[in-house]
């Protein structure tokens, strides 16, 4: 839209002259951009019969950066010469001049130096001739600075109906209400956060609370003792955990839940034999970027058997979680664990079937197996797969089990009750939903911003 303080100082000045006004003119009279007034004036002939212009072309000669460098220091040549001494100059030092290579090239050929290789320390540049004359700058001093090749318009009012009010009797240029403007520049959401809205609605449309995991930060503790997985497990080893050196340990712990904790990984309890090893407090201190989110799973399910009365629950979280792993197409340090809880009386694999088969077919994914597998932290256990149609095979889509009283009854969750729980990645979906093959193509600095410009909101097809 143009300026309107512009317009009407355009307008004045037409009426004033009698034979039309130069746009540049006027743009240099009103200290603007010769473009503002241009647009002023096609804003005034897009209202209708107000003005008529007529386009002329203006060319001027204008240096450029090199060519006002030159008419003021002078051409390169001609430095090279000034440059050389009367005992002359090594060759290598008038190399390190800014103008040296182009300038020694074309004194040479002028016959302004030459250059003697047999001298001791090194070619070496000596004056051919007393004086020089410098023709290239004479010539750049005599071009004008300007402008270049403007268009120019040269504007006429076409009537005065503004004025007098007969623009209600004129016939103007309809305006087009369904025009498509310009889109504005906005943000996109990136395939990820597009999928996690979706994972995120289902978790709420069945009920499920989602769980706070605001902290990147765990220690081992909650990340691994609380859980029932044995302080030699390899999952703790440098090479599956980053562990933190400032700070490297964690203090505050519920005391009387650390103790059951320790009793039932190094002596047993609650029906289990434990792993009868010496457990250490040092080790269960260790903070670490969380390896997984079930450690939140884990301070929520403590927090609710701190409850005078037990409630049932389903809870759920979206978030990053973080392994030490090697980098490749499919895996990398940092990635998003999607979990799902439910704690109620009574709950049996057979629940936990059901849940998952309800979940997934939201998802898309209508075709599901469960093979049988291990955790440290729930028994039984089992791997999700379901048929992709396009693929024509059986994808792992996560895993899943019923969490081990071991790990219950030292929180204090009232015996009964069974806590049935499964995760997967945010990335692997997202990169089936979205044709990509290499992860580091979806995260991190490989990732093609058009691609998130121009990707829809999908659905996998069953």
């Amino acid at each position: 839209m143009a300026d309107t303080g512009v317009v009407e100082k355009l307008l004045q000045g037409i009426e004033k002259a009698d034979d039309g006004v130069d746009s540049l003119e006027v743009a240099n009279s009103l200290g603007v951009d010769h473009q503002v007034v241009v647009g002023a004036v096609k804003s005034l002939q897009a209202v209708g019969d107000v003005i008529s212009a007529e386009l002329r072309s203006s060319k001027h000669w204008e240096l450029t950066e090199e060519g006002s460098e030159i008419a003021e220091q002078g051409s390169q040549e001609a430095r090279v010469f000034s440059s050389v001494p009367l005992e002359g100059l090594a060759q290598s030092e008038l190399m390190k001049l800014s103008f040296g290579k182009i300038g020694f090239s074309k004194a040479m050929s002028n016959k302004w130096i030459r250059v003697d290789k047999t001298h001791e320390g090194g070619p070496r540049i000596f004056r051919t001739v007393e004086n020089v004359e410098d023709q290239v700058r004479e010539k750049l001093l005599l071009v004008q600075k300007g402008n270049v090749c403007y268009a120019v318009m040269l504007v006429f009012i076409e009537t005065t109906h503004i004025v007098d009010g007969s623009w209600k009797e004129k016939k103007f240029k309809p305006y087009n209400f369904e025009a498509m403007g310009v889109a504005p520049d906005c943000g996109h959401l990136h395939p990820l956060m597009k999928e996690r809205t979706q994972f995120r609605q289902i978790f709420l449309e069945m009920g499920f609370t989602e769980m706070p995991t605001n902290n990147f930060i765990e220690s081992s503790f909650w990340n691994f003792d609380s859980l029932f997985q044995p302080q030699q497990h390899p999952a703790r080893d440098q090479h599956d955990t980053f562990f933190l050196s400032d700070p490297a340990l964690a203090h505050d712990f519920p005391q009387d839940y650390l103790q059951r904790v320790k009793k039932v990984h190094s002596e047993g309890g609650y029906g289990s034999q434990g792993y009868k090893y010496d457990w250490k407090i040092e080790e269960a201190q260790k903070n670490i970027l969380r390896t997984h989110t079930t450690a939140v799973s884990a301070r929520m399910l403590y927090k609710l058997a701190q409850q005078e009365k037990f409630t049932p629950v389903k809870y759920f979280s979206i978030d990053r979680v973080f392994r030490n792993e090697t980098l490749d197409a499919t895996h990398l340090a940092e990635f998003h664990q999607i979990e799902g809880v439910v704690a109620d009386y009574g709950l049996t694999l057979g629940d936990l079937i059901g849940v998952l088969h309800q979940f997934f077919t939201k998802l898309g994914f209508t075709k599901l197996r469960f093979k049988p597998a291990y955790n440290p932290y729930t028994e039984p256990s089992m791997e999700v797969f379901s048929y992709h149609e396009g693929l024509k095979k059986w994808m792992e889509l996560g895993n899943s089990g019923v969490f081990r009283p071991e790990m219950l009854l030292p929180m204090g969750v009232p015996e009964g009750v069974s806590v049935i729980a499964w995760g997967l990645s945010l990335e692997r979906p997202t990169m089936i939903k979205y044709g990509i093959n290499n992860i580091r193509e979806l995260v991190g600095h490989k990732v093609n911003l058009q691609m998130v410009y121009d990707s829809p909101i999908c659905r996998l097809d069953s």
